[in-house]
Protein backbone atom coordinates (compact mmCIF):
# COMPACT_ATOMS: atom_id res chain seq x y z
CA UNK A 1 0.00 0.00 0.00
CA UNK A 2 1.35 3.67 -0.92
CA UNK A 3 -0.34 5.70 1.61
CA UNK A 4 2.23 5.15 4.40
CA UNK A 5 0.43 6.92 7.58
CA UNK A 6 -2.01 5.23 10.18
CA UNK A 7 -3.56 7.41 12.53
CA UNK A 8 -4.73 6.60 16.74
CA UNK A 9 -7.03 8.60 18.36
CA UNK A 10 -6.73 7.80 22.12
CA UNK A 11 -9.55 8.77 24.26
CA UNK A 12 -8.21 8.12 27.75
CA UNK A 13 -9.29 9.34 31.64
CA UNK A 14 -8.30 12.88 31.49
CA UNK A 15 -7.31 13.87 28.20
CA UNK A 16 -7.88 13.17 24.42
CA UNK A 17 -5.27 12.64 21.58
CA UNK A 18 -4.60 11.92 17.80
CA UNK A 19 -1.32 10.24 17.13
CA UNK A 20 -0.12 10.08 13.48
CA UNK A 21 2.27 7.17 12.95
CA UNK A 22 4.52 6.10 9.51
CA UNK A 23 5.09 2.81 8.61
CA UNK A 24 7.84 2.23 10.85
CA UNK A 25 5.96 2.54 14.30
CA UNK A 26 7.44 6.28 14.55
CA UNK A 27 5.98 9.07 15.84
CA UNK A 28 4.85 11.63 13.14
CA UNK A 29 2.75 14.31 14.87
CA UNK A 30 0.78 14.45 18.33
CA UNK A 31 -2.01 16.78 19.67
CA UNK A 32 -3.43 16.32 22.88
CA UNK A 33 -6.83 18.47 24.77
CA UNK A 34 -7.88 17.57 28.45
CA UNK A 35 -11.29 17.28 28.96
CA UNK A 36 -12.87 18.15 32.35
CA UNK A 37 -13.45 16.04 35.14
CA UNK A 38 -16.83 16.25 37.18
CA UNK A 39 -17.12 15.42 40.99
CA UNK A 40 -20.79 15.93 41.37
CA UNK A 41 -20.58 14.31 44.89
CA UNK A 42 -17.70 12.26 47.01
CA UNK A 43 -16.58 9.09 44.95
CA UNK A 44 -18.54 10.24 41.90
CA UNK A 45 -17.05 10.78 38.39
CA UNK A 46 -18.39 11.78 35.23
CA UNK A 47 -17.08 13.47 31.75
CA UNK A 48 -18.90 15.32 29.67
CA UNK A 49 -19.48 12.78 26.33
CA UNK A 50 -20.04 15.77 24.30
CA UNK A 51 -16.71 18.08 25.16
CA UNK A 52 -14.82 14.79 24.51
CA UNK A 53 -16.09 14.74 21.19
CA UNK A 54 -15.49 18.03 20.49
CA UNK A 55 -12.30 17.71 21.55
CA UNK A 56 -11.50 14.51 19.86
CA UNK A 57 -12.51 16.11 16.29
CA UNK A 58 -9.80 19.07 17.22
CA UNK A 59 -6.74 16.94 18.00
CA UNK A 60 -7.35 15.18 14.64
CA UNK A 61 -7.34 18.20 12.92
CA UNK A 62 -4.32 19.64 14.79
CA UNK A 63 -2.10 16.27 14.06
CA UNK A 64 -3.08 16.27 10.70
CA UNK A 65 -1.99 20.08 10.11
CA UNK A 66 1.29 19.03 12.63
CA UNK A 67 2.18 16.29 10.43
CA UNK A 68 1.50 18.58 7.12
CA UNK A 69 -1.00 15.72 5.87
CA UNK A 70 -4.60 15.54 4.59
CA UNK A 71 -6.83 13.07 5.84
CA UNK A 72 -6.59 11.11 2.35
CA UNK A 73 -3.14 10.51 3.26
CA UNK A 74 -4.16 8.25 6.02
CA UNK A 75 -4.39 4.56 5.52
CA UNK A 76 -6.73 4.31 7.97
CA UNK A 77 -7.66 5.23 11.82
CA UNK A 78 -8.08 2.70 14.93
CA UNK A 79 -9.81 4.05 17.82
CA UNK A 80 -8.12 3.23 21.84
CA UNK A 81 -10.16 4.22 25.13
CA UNK A 82 -10.77 4.61 28.84
CA UNK A 83 -12.51 1.02 28.60
CA UNK A 84 -14.95 1.10 31.27
CA UNK A 85 -16.56 4.67 31.26
CA UNK A 86 -20.35 4.74 30.15
CA UNK A 87 -22.45 6.68 28.04
CA UNK A 88 -25.96 6.13 27.22
CA UNK A 89 -27.34 8.62 24.22
CA UNK A 90 -30.28 8.78 22.08
CA UNK A 91 -30.50 6.96 19.05
CA UNK A 92 -32.26 9.88 16.96
CA UNK A 93 -30.65 12.85 18.10
CA UNK A 94 -27.33 12.02 19.13
CA UNK A 95 -28.01 13.76 22.43
CA UNK A 96 -26.26 11.83 25.52
CA UNK A 97 -29.30 11.63 28.86
CA UNK A 98 -26.63 12.29 31.33
CA UNK A 99 -22.41 12.73 31.59
CA UNK A 100 -20.40 9.63 31.16
CA UNK A 101 -20.22 7.27 34.01
CA UNK A 102 -16.63 7.32 34.47
CA UNK A 103 -14.83 4.02 35.19
CA UNK A 104 -13.33 5.00 38.78
CA UNK A 105 -16.97 6.18 40.06
CA UNK A 106 -17.77 4.39 43.06
CA UNK A 107 -21.81 5.29 42.77
CA UNK A 108 -22.81 1.95 42.03
CA UNK A 109 -21.06 0.42 45.27
CA UNK A 110 -24.47 -0.68 46.92
CA UNK A 111 -26.26 -1.61 43.57
CA UNK A 112 -23.11 -4.54 43.24
CA UNK A 113 -24.17 -5.66 46.67
CA UNK A 114 -27.21 -6.02 45.93
CA UNK A 115 -26.98 -7.34 42.62
CA UNK A 116 -24.39 -10.11 44.11
CA UNK A 117 -27.22 -11.46 46.93
CA UNK A 118 -25.84 -14.69 48.69
CA UNK A 119 -23.33 -15.40 45.65
CA UNK A 120 -21.68 -12.23 46.13
CA UNK A 121 -19.06 -10.68 43.75
CA UNK A 122 -18.40 -13.94 41.98
CA UNK A 123 -22.07 -14.21 41.03
CA UNK A 124 -21.21 -14.07 37.32
CA UNK A 125 -17.37 -14.43 36.86
CA UNK A 126 -17.22 -17.91 35.37
CA UNK A 127 -19.24 -16.17 32.39
CA UNK A 128 -17.46 -12.49 32.06
CA UNK A 129 -14.37 -13.19 33.84
CA UNK A 130 -15.00 -10.46 36.18
CA UNK A 131 -16.11 -10.30 39.65
CA UNK A 132 -19.36 -7.74 40.33
CA UNK A 133 -17.20 -4.16 41.04
CA UNK A 134 -18.14 -0.49 40.67
CA UNK A 135 -15.18 -0.67 38.10
CA UNK A 136 -17.44 -2.10 35.24
CA UNK A 137 -20.13 -0.48 32.83
CA UNK A 138 -23.03 -2.99 33.49
CA UNK A 139 -23.94 -1.58 36.95
CA UNK A 140 -22.98 1.37 35.33
CA UNK A 141 -25.60 1.03 32.32
CA UNK A 142 -28.34 -0.04 35.33
CA UNK A 143 -27.91 2.92 37.72
CA UNK A 144 -28.65 5.38 34.39
CA UNK A 145 -31.51 3.35 33.81
CA UNK A 146 -32.82 4.06 37.62
CA UNK A 147 -32.07 7.15 37.46
CA UNK A 148 -32.49 8.92 34.42
CA UNK A 149 -36.19 9.56 34.26
CA UNK A 150 -38.13 7.73 31.79
CA UNK A 151 -34.53 5.73 30.66
CA UNK A 152 -35.76 2.39 31.52
CA UNK A 153 -39.24 2.76 29.09
CA UNK A 154 -37.04 4.56 26.08
CA UNK A 155 -33.87 1.67 26.02
CA UNK A 156 -36.75 -1.23 25.99
CA UNK A 157 -38.78 1.00 23.18
CA UNK A 158 -35.41 0.99 21.49
CA UNK A 159 -34.79 4.90 21.27
CA UNK A 160 -31.71 4.59 23.48
CA UNK A 161 -28.04 3.47 22.89
CA UNK A 162 -25.20 2.78 25.04
CA UNK A 163 -21.33 2.63 24.23
CA UNK A 164 -18.40 2.59 25.76
CA UNK A 165 -16.05 5.38 24.53
CA UNK A 166 -14.67 3.54 21.77
CA UNK A 167 -18.55 2.76 20.59
CA UNK A 168 -19.73 6.73 20.91
CA UNK A 169 -16.59 7.71 18.84
CA UNK A 170 -16.95 5.13 15.74
CA UNK A 171 -21.06 5.87 15.80
CA UNK A 172 -19.85 10.35 15.76
CA UNK A 173 -17.50 9.08 13.21
CA UNK A 174 -19.35 6.59 10.77
CA UNK A 175 -23.17 5.98 12.14
CA UNK A 176 -22.53 2.62 13.24
CA UNK A 177 -23.22 1.28 16.43
CA UNK A 178 -20.57 -1.14 17.13
CA UNK A 179 -17.84 -2.28 19.93
CA UNK A 180 -15.00 -4.93 19.97
CA UNK A 181 -14.32 -7.78 21.81
CA UNK A 182 -11.53 -6.12 24.20
CA UNK A 183 -14.13 -3.32 25.46
CA UNK A 184 -17.52 -5.54 25.19
CA UNK A 185 -15.44 -7.72 27.96
CA UNK A 186 -15.04 -4.65 30.05
CA UNK A 187 -19.12 -4.66 30.76
CA UNK A 188 -19.89 -7.35 32.47
CA UNK A 189 -22.34 -8.40 30.06
CA UNK A 190 -20.29 -10.12 27.17
CA UNK A 191 -19.69 -14.41 27.68
CA UNK A 192 -16.04 -14.67 27.34
CA UNK A 193 -16.52 -18.32 25.43
CA UNK A 194 -18.76 -16.73 22.59
CA UNK A 195 -18.25 -13.36 22.19
CA UNK A 196 -21.72 -12.20 21.96
CA UNK A 197 -23.74 -10.40 24.55
CA UNK A 198 -25.37 -13.36 27.64
CA UNK A 199 -28.77 -13.26 28.16
CA UNK A 200 -28.26 -14.89 31.82
CA UNK A 201 -25.78 -11.54 32.37
CA UNK A 202 -28.40 -9.41 30.71
CA UNK A 203 -31.07 -10.16 32.48
CA UNK A 204 -29.00 -10.15 35.66
CA UNK A 205 -28.09 -6.43 35.73
CA UNK A 206 -30.93 -6.01 33.98
CA UNK A 207 -30.23 -4.12 30.50
CA UNK A 208 -32.08 -4.61 27.70
CA UNK A 209 -30.54 -6.20 24.34
CA UNK A 210 -31.60 -3.27 22.16
CA UNK A 211 -29.06 -0.57 24.38
CA UNK A 212 -25.87 -2.41 23.42
CA UNK A 213 -23.71 -2.22 20.04
CA UNK A 214 -22.85 -5.12 17.71
CA UNK A 215 -19.41 -6.95 19.19
CA UNK A 216 -17.07 -7.21 16.12
CA UNK A 217 -13.52 -7.90 16.14
CA UNK A 218 -10.72 -5.72 17.51
CA UNK A 219 -9.30 -5.04 14.10
CA UNK A 220 -11.34 -4.96 11.20
CA UNK A 221 -12.70 -2.06 9.17
CA UNK A 222 -15.63 -0.66 10.77
CA UNK A 223 -17.34 1.91 8.21
CA UNK A 224 -15.92 5.18 6.47
CA UNK A 225 -15.23 8.45 8.90
CA UNK A 226 -17.04 11.46 7.76
CA UNK A 227 -16.50 15.32 8.35
CA UNK A 228 -13.06 15.66 8.85
CA UNK A 229 -11.58 12.08 8.13
CA UNK A 230 -14.00 11.74 5.20
CA UNK A 231 -12.90 8.49 3.80
CA UNK A 232 -10.52 6.84 5.91
CA UNK A 233 -11.56 3.62 7.22
CA UNK A 234 -12.06 3.40 11.13
CA UNK A 235 -10.26 0.02 10.66
CA UNK A 236 -9.62 -0.82 14.75
CA UNK A 237 -10.75 -0.54 18.38
CA UNK A 238 -8.84 -1.28 21.09
CA UNK A 239 -9.47 -0.54 25.32
CA UNK A 240 -6.66 1.31 26.17
CA UNK A 241 -4.70 -1.47 28.26
CA UNK A 242 -5.13 -4.00 25.39
CA UNK A 243 -3.97 -1.61 22.79
CA UNK A 244 -0.73 -1.24 25.05
CA UNK A 245 -0.40 -4.82 24.92
CA UNK A 246 -0.77 -5.15 21.36
CA UNK A 247 1.53 -2.27 21.12
CA UNK A 248 4.13 -3.87 22.73
CA UNK A 249 3.72 -6.87 20.54
CA UNK A 250 2.89 -9.20 23.32
CA UNK A 251 1.79 -11.89 20.79
CA UNK A 252 2.41 -14.87 22.57
CA UNK A 253 0.82 -17.05 25.65
CA UNK A 254 3.23 -15.47 29.02
CA UNK A 255 4.17 -12.34 27.31
CA UNK A 256 2.81 -9.14 29.24
CA UNK A 257 3.00 -5.61 30.09
CA UNK A 258 2.50 -3.12 32.45
CA UNK A 259 1.13 0.71 31.19
CA UNK A 260 1.87 3.43 33.51
CA UNK A 261 -1.57 6.33 33.42
CA UNK A 262 -4.14 7.68 35.71
CA UNK A 263 -3.90 3.71 36.71
CA UNK A 264 -1.56 0.68 36.96
CA UNK A 265 -2.52 -1.98 34.20
CA UNK A 266 -0.46 -5.06 34.16
CA UNK A 267 -1.85 -7.61 31.40
CA UNK A 268 -0.46 -10.87 30.24
CA UNK A 269 -1.20 -12.63 27.05
CA UNK A 270 -2.57 -16.38 27.73
CA UNK A 271 -3.71 -17.27 24.47
CA UNK A 272 -6.52 -18.30 22.64
CA UNK A 273 -8.32 -20.25 25.58
CA UNK A 274 -9.59 -17.92 28.63
CA UNK A 275 -8.08 -18.42 32.30
CA UNK A 276 -9.81 -17.78 34.86
CA UNK A 277 -7.69 -16.36 38.02
CA UNK A 278 -8.29 -17.53 41.93
CA UNK A 279 -6.27 -14.39 42.87
CA UNK A 280 -7.79 -11.49 42.44
CA UNK A 281 -6.90 -10.88 38.42
CA UNK A 282 -9.23 -9.92 35.66
CA UNK A 283 -9.51 -12.37 32.85
CA UNK A 284 -10.78 -10.43 29.61
CA UNK A 285 -10.27 -10.44 26.07
CA UNK A 286 -6.82 -9.45 24.64
CA UNK A 287 -7.59 -9.18 20.62
CA UNK A 288 -9.22 -10.38 18.08
CA UNK A 289 -7.99 -9.85 14.41
CA UNK A 290 -10.42 -10.50 11.73
CA UNK A 291 -12.18 -13.63 12.05
CA UNK A 292 -9.11 -15.67 13.75
CA UNK A 293 -9.99 -16.92 17.24
CA UNK A 294 -9.86 -14.28 19.47
CA UNK A 295 -6.58 -13.99 22.76
CA UNK A 296 -7.35 -13.19 25.92
CA UNK A 297 -5.28 -11.97 28.47
CA UNK A 298 -5.83 -11.99 32.79
CA UNK A 299 -4.86 -7.99 34.10
CA UNK A 300 -4.24 -6.72 37.39
CA UNK A 301 -5.97 -3.11 37.58
CA UNK A 302 -4.52 -0.39 39.86
CA UNK A 303 -6.78 2.35 39.88
CA UNK A 304 -4.26 5.44 41.27
CA UNK A 305 -0.78 5.82 40.24
CA UNK A 306 -0.33 8.72 37.81
CA UNK A 307 -3.55 10.00 38.89
CA UNK A 308 -2.11 10.39 42.64
CA UNK A 309 0.83 12.33 41.42
CA UNK A 310 -1.91 14.98 40.01
CA UNK A 311 -4.05 15.03 42.64
CA UNK A 312 -0.87 16.39 45.03
CA UNK A 313 -0.76 18.65 42.48
CA UNK A 314 -3.64 19.90 42.00
CA UNK A 315 -5.43 19.26 45.40
CA UNK A 316 -2.40 19.81 47.71
CA UNK A 317 -0.50 22.22 45.69
CA UNK A 318 3.12 20.18 46.92
CA UNK A 319 4.22 19.85 43.31
CA UNK A 320 3.87 22.71 40.45
CA UNK A 321 4.05 20.45 37.58
CA UNK A 322 3.57 16.50 37.60
CA UNK A 323 7.17 16.15 36.20
CA UNK A 324 8.32 18.30 39.03
CA UNK A 325 7.53 15.18 41.37
CA UNK A 326 10.55 13.13 40.31
CA UNK A 327 12.98 15.96 41.43
CA UNK A 328 11.07 16.35 44.60
CA UNK A 329 11.26 12.66 45.67
CA UNK A 330 14.70 11.99 44.67
CA UNK A 331 15.41 15.03 47.28
CA UNK A 332 15.88 12.34 50.17
CA UNK A 333 16.90 9.17 49.98
CA UNK A 334 14.14 6.83 50.92
CA UNK A 335 10.08 7.74 52.45
CA UNK A 336 11.41 8.17 56.01
CA UNK A 337 8.76 5.56 56.93
CA UNK A 338 5.85 7.11 55.34
CA UNK A 339 3.04 5.25 53.13
CA UNK A 340 0.21 6.41 51.08
CA UNK A 341 -2.32 4.12 49.88
CA UNK A 342 -4.48 6.42 47.42
CA UNK A 343 -7.44 4.35 47.77
CA UNK A 344 -9.93 7.26 46.28
CA UNK A 345 -12.05 5.19 45.33
CA UNK A 346 -11.48 1.39 46.82
CA UNK A 347 -8.46 -0.91 46.07
CA UNK A 348 -8.89 -2.79 42.42
CA UNK A 349 -6.40 -5.87 42.02
CA UNK A 350 -6.20 -7.98 43.62
CA UNK A 351 -8.10 -6.69 46.78
CA UNK A 352 -11.55 -5.82 45.11
CA UNK A 353 -12.54 -3.99 48.20
CA UNK A 354 -14.57 -0.97 47.32
CA UNK A 355 -15.03 0.15 51.45
CA UNK A 356 -11.14 0.93 51.28
CA UNK A 357 -10.44 5.08 50.85
CA UNK A 358 -6.85 6.41 50.70
CA UNK A 359 -4.12 6.87 53.54
CA UNK A 360 -1.33 7.91 54.66
CA UNK A 361 0.42 6.16 57.16
CA UNK A 362 3.84 6.58 59.09
CA UNK A 363 3.75 10.49 59.61
CA UNK A 364 5.94 11.80 61.80
CA UNK A 365 7.15 15.41 62.73
CA UNK A 366 10.27 13.84 60.63
CA UNK A 367 8.17 13.74 57.27
CA UNK A 368 9.01 16.92 54.57
CA UNK A 369 6.98 17.34 51.31
CA UNK A 370 9.57 15.23 49.82
CA UNK A 371 9.04 12.11 51.97
CA UNK A 372 5.29 12.18 50.90
CA UNK A 373 6.64 12.75 47.24
CA UNK A 374 8.72 9.71 47.32
CA UNK A 375 5.69 7.89 49.01
CA UNK A 376 3.60 8.64 46.16
CA UNK A 377 6.16 7.16 43.56
CA UNK A 378 6.55 4.25 45.66
CA UNK A 379 2.56 3.77 45.79
CA UNK A 380 2.59 2.84 41.89
CA UNK A 381 5.60 0.74 42.26
CA UNK A 382 3.98 -1.69 45.56
CA UNK A 383 0.59 -1.72 44.39
CA UNK A 384 2.23 -2.87 40.65
CA UNK A 385 4.64 -5.50 42.78
CA UNK A 386 1.09 -6.82 44.69
CA UNK A 387 -0.42 -7.60 40.93
CA UNK A 388 2.94 -8.91 39.68
CA UNK A 389 2.70 -11.68 43.10
CA UNK A 390 -1.04 -12.57 41.95
CA UNK A 391 -0.28 -12.96 38.44
CA UNK A 392 3.16 -15.52 39.21
CA UNK A 393 0.53 -17.38 41.50
CA UNK A 394 -2.21 -17.62 38.86
CA UNK A 395 0.19 -18.73 36.08
CA UNK A 396 2.78 -20.35 37.87
CA UNK A 397 5.57 -18.62 36.38
CA UNK A 398 7.42 -15.73 37.92
CA UNK A 399 8.03 -12.24 36.32
CA UNK A 400 11.26 -12.52 34.94
CA UNK A 401 11.21 -9.06 33.62
CA UNK A 402 8.57 -6.12 33.13
CA UNK A 403 7.91 -4.18 29.76
CA UNK A 404 6.80 -1.04 30.98
CA UNK A 405 4.87 2.03 28.92
CA UNK A 406 3.32 5.25 29.60
CA UNK A 407 3.38 8.74 30.68
CA UNK A 408 4.87 7.55 34.00
CA UNK A 409 7.77 5.75 32.14
CA UNK A 410 9.65 8.78 31.55
CA UNK A 411 9.95 9.28 35.52
CA UNK A 412 13.59 7.37 35.79
CA UNK A 413 13.35 7.49 39.58
CA UNK A 414 10.03 6.01 39.69
CA UNK A 415 11.55 2.83 36.92
CA UNK A 416 14.29 2.13 39.84
CA UNK A 417 11.79 2.20 42.27
CA UNK A 418 9.67 -0.35 40.47
CA UNK A 419 12.38 -2.80 39.66
CA UNK A 420 13.58 -2.70 43.39
CA UNK A 421 10.06 -3.73 44.23
CA UNK A 422 9.93 -6.16 41.96
CA UNK A 423 13.19 -7.59 42.06
CA UNK A 424 13.18 -7.70 38.07
CA UNK A 425 14.25 -5.72 35.72
CA UNK A 426 12.59 -3.26 34.28
CA UNK A 427 12.57 -2.46 30.38
CA UNK A 428 10.88 0.74 28.81
CA UNK A 429 9.44 0.65 25.24
CA UNK A 430 11.29 3.26 22.58
CA UNK A 431 7.85 4.84 21.92
CA UNK A 432 6.12 5.29 25.26
CA UNK A 433 2.93 5.66 23.38
CA UNK A 434 2.19 1.98 22.90
CA UNK A 435 -1.42 2.38 23.54
CA UNK A 436 -1.93 4.44 20.67
CA UNK A 437 0.76 2.21 18.83
CA UNK A 438 -1.43 -0.56 19.32
CA UNK A 439 -4.63 1.32 17.69
CA UNK A 440 -2.83 2.17 15.08
CA UNK A 441 -1.18 -0.98 14.11
CA UNK A 442 -4.33 -3.02 14.33
CA UNK A 443 -5.94 -0.69 11.94
CA UNK A 444 -2.95 -0.75 9.88
CA UNK A 445 -3.50 -4.35 9.92
CA UNK A 446 -6.67 -4.38 8.59
CA UNK A 447 -6.00 -2.54 5.85
CA UNK A 448 -2.70 -4.28 5.03
CA UNK A 449 -0.31 -1.47 5.63
CA UNK A 450 1.46 -4.27 7.74
CA UNK A 451 1.18 -7.54 6.46
CA UNK A 452 1.20 -9.88 9.41
CA UNK A 453 2.00 -10.06 13.79
CA UNK A 454 5.91 -11.03 13.02
CA UNK A 455 6.23 -7.73 10.67
CA UNK A 456 5.42 -5.88 13.62
CA UNK A 457 7.09 -7.84 15.95
CA UNK A 458 10.62 -7.00 14.33
CA UNK A 459 9.65 -3.00 15.02
CA UNK A 460 9.58 -3.10 18.48
CA UNK A 461 12.68 -1.48 20.07
CA UNK A 462 13.53 -0.52 23.73
CA UNK A 463 14.87 2.00 25.08
CA UNK A 464 15.95 1.87 28.86
CA UNK A 465 15.96 -0.82 31.00
CA UNK A 466 16.38 -0.99 35.26
CA UNK A 467 17.92 -4.02 37.01
CA UNK A 468 16.57 -3.87 41.02
CA UNK A 469 19.36 -2.22 42.96
CA UNK A 470 17.71 -2.72 46.34
CA UNK A 471 18.64 -6.03 48.76
CA UNK A 472 16.13 -8.71 49.36
CA UNK A 473 15.94 -7.91 52.85
CA UNK A 474 14.97 -4.02 52.18
CA UNK A 475 12.61 -4.85 49.04
CA UNK A 476 10.70 -7.30 52.01
CA UNK A 477 10.65 -5.05 54.47
CA UNK A 478 9.53 -2.44 52.05
CA UNK A 479 6.64 -4.65 50.65
CA UNK A 480 5.45 -5.75 54.93
CA UNK A 481 5.27 -2.15 55.73
CA UNK A 482 3.14 -1.47 52.71
CA UNK A 483 0.86 -4.41 53.55
CA UNK A 484 -0.13 -2.81 56.74
CA UNK A 485 -0.92 0.54 55.14
CA UNK A 486 -3.15 -1.26 52.92
CA UNK A 487 -4.42 -2.81 55.78
CA UNK A 488 -5.07 0.54 57.40
CA UNK A 489 -6.92 1.57 54.29
CA UNK A 490 -9.79 -1.44 54.56
CA UNK A 491 -13.74 -0.96 56.08
CA UNK A 492 -13.88 2.79 56.14
CA UNK A 493 -17.09 3.33 54.14
CA UNK A 494 -19.92 2.25 56.77
CA UNK A 495 -23.22 1.65 55.82
CA UNK A 496 -24.80 5.02 56.86
CA UNK A 497 -21.67 7.08 54.78
CA UNK A 498 -23.53 8.64 51.80
CA UNK A 499 -23.14 6.38 48.40
CA UNK A 500 -25.66 7.71 46.20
Amino acid sequence: MSTAYVAAIDQGTTSSRCIVFDKAGAIVAMAQKEHRQIFPRPGWVEHDAVQIWDNVQQVVREALEAAGIAAADLAAVGITNQRETTVIWERDTGKPIHNAIVWQDTRTDRLVREIGGEAGPDRFRDICGLPLATYFSGPKIRWLLDNVAGAQARAEAGELMFGTMDTWLIWNLTGRHVTDVTNASRTMLMNLRTLDWDEALLDGLGVPRSLLPEIRASSEVYGEARDGLAGVPVAAALGDQQAALFGQTCFAAGEGKCTYGTGNFLLVNTGTEPVFSSHGLLTTAAYRIGDQPAAYALEGSVAVTGALVQWVRDNLGLIESSADIEALAASVADNGGCYFVPAFAGLFAPHWRSDARGVITGLTGYITKAHIARAVLEAAAWQTREVADAMASDTGTPLASLRVDGGMTRNALLMQIQADALGAPVIRAAVAETTCLGAAYAAGLAVGVWPDLETLRAQWRHDAEWAPQASAEVRERGYRKWRKAVDRSLDWVDADDAQG
